[in-house]
């Protein structure tokens, strides 16, 4: 089983994580910029978390041959907070870089007019950009939260087909589908769902256009719960292809749009360092 997850929060992982991950098929992750639970207080420290994801944390997973895409942006939770304000200014020196697949998470937390503000201005960058883009559903109201971010997302004009609406459940999985955008589902230990809830959702509404991720962060959550998803939906009667298309094939569709998906060369065993016996080798001289 070859698992990409297109939605996970390796900053907030372990290298075990990585070792576990690899070992149980993860060999792509796609890591979104994100709130990380401590509010920050100057644009500056995104400077320094945004070339993490770019620079540290590629090099991290590589060292277990995992290959790592990330998408950039303003949090709606911090997109209230004035002092983070000016990150959207920053935004346009990282959408150019190449292992940056789309823009997000965007979307909504508190559905606010400043989330409205920076959620219009950051769906026009994925359109200036030509990215696509990862939208943050709220974890309140679900259902007022779709709609809303539906008429936003169909009021920016970019082509739905790159939109991928997350953190779906049954209550909103049908509004998103007849929208057009791609439908995202975190696997994710008592507020999100649960593989069996899943294979239920695939039951009724298909494959196409759905994308299974962990979210896994630095709450309670499992890296694995994709893994898990796979081996429910094969028990429940699927197979191994339709288990490739979730896992595999879809988050490739979706992110290869971007025009920077390298998947290339996956098979590299992962590195030790001679010298310290570490299995993450250091950079730099």
């Amino acid at each position: 089983m070859r698992i990409f997850d297109p939605h996970i929060h390796m900053t907030s992982r372990t290298t075990d994580d990585y070792e576990r991950m690899a070992a149980a098929g993860v060999r792509a992750v796609v890591e979104p910029a994100f709130w990380l639970g401590q509010p920050r207080t100057s644009a500056a420290s995104f400077t320094d978390y945004f070339d993490s994801l770019i620079g540290w944390e590629p090099f991290r997973a590589g060292q277990f041959g995992v290959r790592h895409f990330a998408t950039i942006a303003l949090n709606p939770k911090e997109a209230n907070d004035p002092r983070c304000r000016p990150v959207l200014d920053l935004l346009p020196r990282y959408l150019d870089k190449d292992a940056v697949v789309a823009v997000g998470e965007i979307g909504y937390d508190s559905m606010t007019p400043e989330e409205d503000e920076a959620f219009a201005a950051q769906l026009a960058l994925a359109v200036a950009y030509e990215l696509p883009a990862l939208v943050h559903t709220p974890h309140r109201d679900k259902a007022r939260g779709c709609e809303r971010t539906l008429a936003v997302v169909a009021e920016s004009g970019i082509d739905a087909g790159r939109v991928v609406v997350d953190h779906l459940n049954e209550v909103t999985v049908k509004l998103v589908r007849d929208s057009g955008c791609w439908l995202g589902f975190s696997i994710y230990p008592d507020t999100k769902m649960t593989p069996q809830r899943m294979v239920e959702l695939l039951r009724a509404y298909g494959t196409e256009r759905m994308l299974v991720n962990s979210a896994a962060d630095w709450g309670r959550s499992d890296p694995l719960l994709t893994r898990a998803t796979g081996e429910a939906m094969l028990l429940a009667g699927f197979s191994d292809d339709d288990v490739d298309k979730v896992l595999w094939r879809n988050p490739v569709e979706f992110y290869g749009q971007s025009g920077r998906l390298d998947l290339s060369d996956l098979d590299v065993a992962a590195a030790v360092d001679p010298q310290t016996g570490n299995s993450i080798l250091r950079g730099g001289s």
